[in-house]
């Protein structure tokens, strides 16, 4: 087996190195995860809920050291990841309460007895974990899982290994039956071995091109359940208001996170105007003055690195690239002087009247398009491909109303930031931001399905339906 080792993107140092796992061992953890499922299906969801619960208690007490792990592996401030451990601990209750409003049981009276609806798991489930939010994101997934019955094996992206090994120890520590959860290291190979196995499910969230691969290589394992939460090239609408809190609705949708949220506003749309322009002045001004920094200095830096310094490289050819065809750069994209190269500033790009490609730029850039009228920015809203999010700055409620019944995005907000969303509300998108299984609180829809029974305690009256249509 080869070593896997993660790196603090603001200094380089080493967070952590184990062994990888390979396709034999993959294969060890499958089998584990299958033996272990029946048992665990069979426990009342009381039982299940109660590991859960541990679980969270758990997280409760290794908070603070969990979240500062997210930090090193991640560069995010201390600030971000207390709110992610947060997120993870507040997911424990939504999520029981999902299972039992949208996977639970209910019966109806019949005149024969009665029709009554059951949910079960699938099986195994396979979980791919993000490097963004590398706890919260896929807690999403284990947490509803578990809950419903399922066996979970649990890859952690390569770049945040530590903080899936957190989790794991969790999970360990609220004492889980063997082979219920289990995590398995790696980079591409071991996510390929984990696909290619025996799963009966498929609970991903990563990019785009991830998930059309994930889509063409099981359109023949319809035996798989397939959920993916995707990126998006998400809009968000400017078109009246106070300056100064719009231009906050600005930074806060496209630089949070370093840029590093599926859901950041990646363009922005304006009115061709002076209110417009102003606008876009009023956003270059506070994307200046934002603070950045290591995620352990005092006073805390509001956003971090990027993942890691290749990633900084990849997003400079693509703010190359808008440059190239012909957008004017009004903040340019560029490193922090005595900085590691995972450290940027927020870009921003005027691709007004630009043929620009409908991609995800995963870093704090955003392009601003100018239109004539409301009726050309709902156009340039939906001239995309992906459908995660979009949002509108305005005081107008009749425009609030048209956009969100026009919006083709899963998460549509209003004078807030595109990144804000509620885990007690559904949380996916449309065209290849997803496949129609949104996450957070309809988590529970994908992780077991429905069996509809009727029933009844003897098999009396069903000859008489056929009463004098039967031959002599």
């Amino acid at each position: 087996m080869s070593v896997l080792k993660s790196f603090d993107p603001a200094s380089g140092a080493l967070v952590w190195e184990g062994e990888t796992a390979d396709a034999a061992t993959v294969d060890a953890a499958l089998e584990r995860a299958h033996a272990a499922f029946p048992a665990w299906a069979a426990l009342p969801v009381a039982a299940r809920v109660e590991a859960v619960e541990r679980y969270k208690a758990v997280l409760e007490t290794r908070k603070d050291a969990i979240a500062e792990v997210i930090s090193r592996e991640t560069g995010k401030p201390l600030w971000e990841t207390r709110t992610e451990l947060a997120s993870m601990i507040g997911k424990v209750g939504i999520s029981i309460a999902a299972q039992a409003e949208r996977a639970g049981e209910r019966q109806q009276d019949m005149p024969f007895g009665k029709a009554v609806l059951r949910h079960r798991p699938h099986g195994v489930m396979a979980v791919l974990g993000p490097f963004n939010f590398p706890g919260h994101l896929p807690n999403g997934h284990i947490v509803p899982a578990l809950l419903a019955g399922n066996t979970v094996v649990f890859k952690p992206s390569e770049m945040t290994p530590a903080t899936g090994q957190a989790m794991a120890d969790a999970w360990v520590q609220a004492d889980l039956p063997e082979g219920v959860f289990q995590i398995v290291h790696g980079a591409r190979a071991t996510g390929e071995a984990l696909v290619a196995g025996h799963i009966d499910g498929l609970l991903f969230t990563g990019s785009a091109g991830a998930g059309a691969h994930f889509r063409r290589i099981f359109a023949d394992r319809p035996d798989v359940i397939l959920a993916l939460e995707l990126g998006g090239n998400n809009p968000l609408v400017v078109w009246d208001g106070d300056l100064e809190e719009a231009a906050s609705v600005v930074v806060q949708s496209s630089f949070i996170t370093t840029g590093q949220r599926c859901s950041c506003a990646r363009r922005l749309i304006v009115p061709d105007n002076d209110f417009g322009t102003a606008l876009v002045d009023a956003v270059a001004a506070l994307a200046d003055r934002v603070t950045i920094g290591a995620w352990d200095e005092t006073p805390e830096p509001w956003f971090g690195p990027l993942i890691s310094a290749e990633a900084a490289d990849a997003a400079r050819a693509r703010f190359a690239d808008l440059a190239q065809r012909g957008a004017a750069v009004i903040r340019a994209f560029e490193g922090v002087e005595g900085r590691s190269g995972a450290f940027v500033t927020p870009g921003i790009l005027d691709v007004t009247g630009v043929d620009v490609p409908d991609e995800e730029i995963f870093a704090p850039i955003v392009q601003v398009t100018r239109v004539p009228d409301f009726d050309a920015a709902m156009a340039a809203a939906n001239a995309t491909r992906f459908g995660l999010s979009a949002g509108l700055v305005s005081g107008d409620d009749a425009l609030w109303d048209r956009f969100v019944l026009e919006s083709r995005a899963g998460v549509v907000n209003r004078n807030r930031p595109t990144t804000g969303a509620a885990g007690s509300m559904p949380f996916g998108g449309l065209g290849e931001s997803g496949n129609h299984r949104p996450s957070a609180y309809y988590a529970a829809d994908y992780c077991a399905y429905p069996v509809a029974s009727f029933e009844a305690a003897s098999a009396e009256g069903n000859s008489g339906a056929l009463t004098g249509k039967l031959r002599g």
